[in-house]
């Protein structure tokens, strides 16, 4: 008989989901996601489909909120390497997904590079103000300044004139702007040569005391400059730039940057490891509220989906996929193997599919317990279904933050192994 059909329909159906509900509201209490909260509460109480759907809704947004980042500069700054840096590649790539470089202005128009794993992120080079010969207000309106969330502007030397007009114009339309000082390793390497007694870190100083003065002869109110080397991120300032791009970008874009950053130290790991333990609670409420339709593998089908699909992201996210480790080992002068040899988790080693994470969850006992919720649905179709749902949230939840974990640690032990502990000056 079915159950929707029969004199039990008088009771409220939705009244039994009370547990269910009540569970999920406790794990949704997102500070940044009001809004978005009290809308799955409401299509809680009133549609339980809506109310699916609302969550995937928002999953797919977050995923996809763009973040567009303008590098700018005079000629032969750097411009186009620090644009492959930024998004992973190997400085080497000749593909047609990397940035031109060369010792010569290679960048003649403006030319948007999506990065190869979040392409919500986008870099986009722009042509060296100094070959345009527009003053600095025609340059921005020339590129198209309103698309782009911050300006950084590089320079291989000292800031010019140049420089300082475009900053003072980026600042007239309330933009954020940096200022990288790029190719530091090869200024630290001549320093070196020298000074018969050199010091890293008073040189670095004296680096950076330099180009803040020359900005401030230049009228930059408290300008913030970053010592950068592309061939060497985990090196110098990119960690304290990536620091302050996260503190003063809005709230929404965030996740957007730091999930798309080159993991340059222990710290970056971490963080990024926060940022997607914070979207577990939103993946679990979706396999309790798939948990609650009885029907036969339903539940278990869609739990392997988003835990495959979840996975895949926090491994790309980690820098662990196929071409993060080839340019991790490039860069890092580590043979691939030697790289490899220090990962303990099968998330990390094998490629992951329905198969691996269906093994991985009969080792752990979350497939048992994900089918059990579903036969105590199907058995007893209206009190069972809050158990049900609740059972499939708790297991969900507990698979998704041991996987994350999993890649995590192989993460750090990798970074460890590739880079060392001593990750910055």
């Amino acid at each position: 008989m079915n159950p929707y059909n029969s004199a039990e329909k008088k009771f409220n159906f939705l009244a039994e989901f009370q547990s269910c509900r009540c569970i999920i509201r406790r794990a949704m209490e997102d500070p940044f996601g009001k809004e978005h909260i009290n809308t799955f509460k409401k299509l809680l109480q009133t549609n339980v489909a809506a109310a699916a759907a609302q969550i995937k809704a928002y999953l797919k947004e977050q995923d996809n909120i763009p973040l567009n980042i303008a590098i700018t500069g005079e000629s032969g700054s750097g411009k186009s390497t620090f644009v492959n840096a930024f998004r992973g590649l190997d400085l080497k790539d000749q593909s047609d997904a990397a940035a031109p470089t060369g010792s010569v202005e290679t960048t003649m128009e403006v030319k948007s590079y999506p990065h190869p794993n979040f392409p919500n992120v986008t870099l986009w080079d722009l042509p060296g103000i100094g070959i345009t010969n527009f003053p600095a207000a025609k340059y921005l309106e020339y590129v198209g300044f309103e698309r782009f969330d911050f300006f950084i502007i590089i320079s291989a030397d000292r800031f010019t004139e140049n420089d300082m007009k475009l900053a003072l114009e980026i600042q007239k339309m309330e933009k954020k702007f940096y200022f990288v000082r790029s190719k530091i390793d090869q200024n630290m390497w001549a320093e070196e040569q020298t000074q018969s007694e050199f010091n890293a870190e008073k040189t670095l100083s004296i680096i950076k005391e330099s180009c803040v003065d020359g900005l401030l002869k230049l009228k930059i109110e408290s300008p913030q400059v970053f010592l950068v080397s592309c061939f060497d991120l985990h090196l110098y300032d990119f960690h304290l730039l990536t620091k302050t791009l996260e503190r003063e970008l809005p709230a929404h874009k965030r996740d957007a940057l730091l999930l798309s950053l080159p993991s340059v130290n222990c710290e970056m790991i971490s963080e990024k490891k926060e940022a997607l333990k914070a979207k577990i609670k939103y993946l679990a409420s979706l396999s309790a509220l798939t948990a609650a339709v009885p029907v036969p593998g339903l539940s278990v089908a869609v739990d392997v989906a988003i835990l495959v699909k979840a996975s895949l992201k926090y491994k790309k996210t980690f820098g662990l996929d196929s071409m993060s480790m080839e340019n991790l080992a490039l860069k890092s002068c580590v043979l691939l193997t030697d790289l490899r040899a220090v990962m303990t988790s099968r998330l990390s080693l094998d490629v992951i599919n329905k198969e691996l994470i269906i093994h991985l969850l009969l080792l752990s006992g979350v497939l048992v317990a994900l089918i059990a919720s579903e036969e105590v649905s199907r058995l007893i179709p209206l009190l069972g279904i809050p158990a049900a749902a609740a059972i499939s949230f708790i297991f969900s939840y507990k698979a998704l933050k041991d996987f994350l974990n999993m890649l995590a640690e192989d993460a750090q032990t990798v970074f460890t192994k590739a880079l060392g502990l001593n990750s910055s000056v």
